[in-house]
């Protein structure tokens, strides 16, 4: 999966960082990380995805 870069210069495309939460800054910087990527694509298709949830240190709330 190769993320959108059109936009990635462009300030405007930014603005919500200016009010956005650490876990939310953190998930930008995270999904566009190469490495990440291929971990997330190989998830899917054979590791378990409990394998990249402790490669990455990630947590997912459960549902209420």
């Amino acid at each position: 999966m190769k993320p959108d870069t059109s936009q990635w210069r462009d300030p405007q495309a930014y603005a919500f960082v200016k009010g956005a939460a650490a876990d939310v800054i953190a998930w930008e910087f995270l999904r566009r990380n190469p490495q990440y990527q291929r971990d997330f694509a190989a998830s899917r298709s054979a590791k378990p995805m409990h394998e990249l949830r402790k490669r990455w240190g990630l947590q997912f709330r459960r549902p209420a």
